[in-house]
């Protein structure tokens, strides 16, 4: 235990090469997810003056405090040279700076360069000691047999032992997949938790843009943003081109002068032909431009793949690549995605948390609200649509569910182009259906179901076949006939867009008539649920209680308790008008449909969340001062309270989150990034859950 009260755990290997930024970023993300304040502390960094240590960066925006990079850092490497004793002391006191601001604290030990004495890790498990922090000790099994990975991990938790620290768990990395059930069986032996992880190649392969700057090279053609792919494998290609072909793998990056056109040629144009493998680019090395009619012929080509310019000779341009290390960094989100994966695939959170024996407050942050929402989406595999599949950041999205195991996806659009522009992202879409609404073979099926949907509306089964080669349309259709589970769009289309095929097909669950949304409110320290901020513009009073007993429903769904709190600009009986009549007229409604719910209005938003002005306004309410659920009057209140709070309090707004449909179809915004893609399609996937277990117990009842 440190003085602070804060837990703390010290992440340590005892070489390169290990992958502890992976094993450090799961560890983190699970202390996120436990809620309360937590923070990360580097007690040696790795970067030199005026620059930042791109470990400490990259973990940073992980944690639940907002504590200033400098105040992170212990010392420098210099430091400990000059003296070892005075750095550790300065160490400690540097660490309780923010020890005392936190809960839980996540220590990254040094990287391993041999200038301490007598180990690096043993002055790491130095440190460890002085900050009262157990250590999960990383180990390379990469090129090692089982066996000695157990021999060495033992030796090392010897050597930290000496040093008067202890070890909490060990993580074995980098493992070969065939021998990861081996290495796994070999730790049990070492009297602590241990866990396995296999290697992942993702993870060390250098981006085309570590590339360049490793080259010094320029790019000469190609799409910019493509490099930030990472290429899997070098290989020289000096070869005649039939043989440079065959040997070409994916995400690979090929090395050849610039003057061999054939090369160029031939790798240009196999990039973009069916049955061949995406490359991650083209190094032309020697420092020379093809021959002008060859550069006027690629650049008619218009190549999305990233060709580079390199001044070096094949074998110093060929040494080089080989030897560049990708770095995890901030900005890496494949990797991040991956080490993530990694961890929560093969590391039981469960034990974890027992293991570090950690402080979980009942806060809820926004990691871990957002932990939550993956780990349930997890439990119980949903299918969703995404309709605008041509957009980069679905694919991204895509591509970040997949490693995540979060939800099985089909994606709409022309097959070809999609999994082309795939590939050039490096996504694989392996275990993606693809589906062109034109062309498909559901599309009749569709047009007569949709026909007798609307035929009280004068639809015809030609016009039906003309609406349903929208992708919206033809997206709730494949909803409405339970070929997925779920829906998310709004990235390119509007909100009516995606809206309108849902009123027309889908409609609204039995006794409620209002579809609305409510965004997820994530604070510092809770998550609250607003409702409606981007459907209705002017509900009734009848409209609203809709909206109230609907949020209510959501925000018990996803883990909040439900306190309904109906917003006005007056506090019970203290204010009068038509705009206070609607909102005592709505929570009446409320209350004679759900009455099992808590529920308080009119009341002002200072009441209903701030404990002292609740007890001077409403003293004797159960809801006033602790609401959760707030109902905005109408869409202009809510939607400007929204971003305010957003924007002024730091808050992560997550949503829209549609209501009121009797499938679940979520409407993005279209300046949505990735993550919020990534948090609808999960909050998609917990609606259709819930649907499914509303039916399962339906069809109990009626078995019954």
């Amino acid at each position: 235990m440190t003085g602070s009260g804060a837990r703390s755990i010290y992440v340590a290997s005892a070489e390169g090469d290990t992958g502890k930024s992976t094993v450090a970023l799961g560890v983190l993300a699970l202390l996120a997810a436990t809620g309360g304040r937590v923070g990360v502390f580097r007690p040696i960094s790795r970067a030199d003056a005026g620059e930042r240590d791109y470990i400490l960066d990259l973990l940073l925006q992980f944690t639940s405090v907002d504590i200033p990079y400098e105040d992170c850092v212990g010392v420098t490497y210099d430091d400990v040279h000059a003296d070892p004793d005075a750095a550790i002391a300065e160490i400690v006191a540097r660490f309780h700076t923010v020890a005392d601001q936190c809960d839980n604290v996540l220590v990254i030990g040094s990287d391993y360069t041999d200038i301490a004495s007598p180990s690096e890790l043993s002055y790491n498990a130095r440190i460890a000691a002085n900050l009262s922090s157990p250590i999960i000790l990383v180990v390379k099994a990469l090129d090692r047999e089982p066996s000695e990975v157990r021999s060495l991990a033992e030796m090392l938790m010897v050597d930290i032992k000496n040093s008067h620290a202890s070890t909490v768990g060990v993580v074995a990395n980098r493992c070969d997949p065939a021998s990861l059930i081996d290495v796994a069986n070999a730790l049990r032996d070492t009297g602590v938790r241990a866990w396995a992880l296999p290697e992942d190649p993702l993870l060390t392969a250098p981006t085309m843009g570590e590339l360049q700057e490793a080259l010094d090279a320029t790019l000469y053609s190609g799409d910019g943003d493509l490099l930030d792919r990472e290429a899997l494998e070098v290989m020289v290609g000096g070869m005649t081109v039939e043989h440079i072909l065959e040997r070409l793998s994916e995400s690979m990056v090929v090395i050849a002068p610039a003057d061999r056109s054939d090369v160029l040629l031939a790798l240009v144009n196999a990039n973009a032909a069916e049955g061949f493998p995406r490359l991650a680019g083209i190094v032309m090395n020697g420092g020379m431009r093809p021959h002008p009619m060859i550069e006027g012929l690629v650049k008619g080509l218009h190549p999305t793949l990233p060709i580079l310019m390199s001044r070096h000779g094949t074998y110093e341009t060929a040494r080089i690549a080989s030897h560049t290390r990708g770095r995890m960094s901030s900005g890496s989100a494949r990797k991040i995605d991956a080490a993530l994966a990694l961890m929560e695939r093969h590391v039981s959170a469960t034990e974890l948390v027992h293991e570090l024996n950690l402080h979980v407050p009942e806060v809820v942050t926004p990691q871990m609200f957002e932990y939550q929402l993956m780990t349930q989406a997890r439990s119980d595999l949903k299918h969703i649509v995404l309709p605008e599949g041509g957009d980069d950041r679905i694919l991204r999205a895509t591509d970040r569910l997949l490693r995540r195991r979060v939800a099985k996806l089909t994606l709409l659009g022309n097959p070809e182009s999609v999994r082309r522009r795939g590939n050039e992202l490096g996504i694989d879409l392996t275990d993606v259906d693809v589906i062109d609404p034109t062309s498909s073979d559901l599309i009749d099926e569709f047009a007569d179901v949709y026909t007798e949907l609307r035929k009280h509306k004068g639809m015809t089964r030609e016009k039906a076949l003309e609406v349903l080669r929208d992708e919206s349309y033809f997206g709730t259709m494949l909803l409405h006939t339970g070929r997925v589970d779920g829906m998310v769009s709004g990235a390119v289309h509007t909100t009516a867009q995606t809206i309108r095929p849902a009123f027309e097909i889908i409609k609204t669950v039995p006794g409620v008539s209002t579809v609305s949304s409510v965004f997820f409110m994530c604070l510092a320290d809770k998550v609250l649920t607003y409702g409606d901020c981007a459907v209705v513009p002017d509900p009734t009073a009848e409209e609203l209680a809709d909206i109230a007993v609907s949020s209510a429903s959501t925000a018990e769904a996803f883990g909040i308790s439900s306190r309904v709190a109906m917003l006005s600009y007056s506090t019970g009986g203290s204010g009068s008008g038509k705009d206070v009549e609607k909102v005592q007229s709505a929570t009446e409604l409320v209350r004679e449909r759900a009455p099992e719910l808590l529920v308080e209005g009119p009341i002002q938003y200072d009441a209903a969340i701030e404990p002292s002005v609740a007890e001077t306004k409403m003293p004797d309410s159960p809801v006033a001062g602790r609401a959760t659920v707030l109902i905005f009057p109408d869409l202009n209140t809510g939607n400007n309270t929204y971003k305010a709070v957003q924007r002024s309090a730091g808050a992560i707004a997550i949503g829209p989150v549609l209501q009121g449909l009797n499938k679940p179809m979520n409407d993005l915004s279209r300046g949505a990034l990735v993550s919020d893609i990534v948090n609808t399609v999960a909050i998609t996937a917990i609606q259709a859950q819930q649907l499914s277990l509303v039916e399962r117990s339906r069809d109990k009842g009626g078995m019954a």
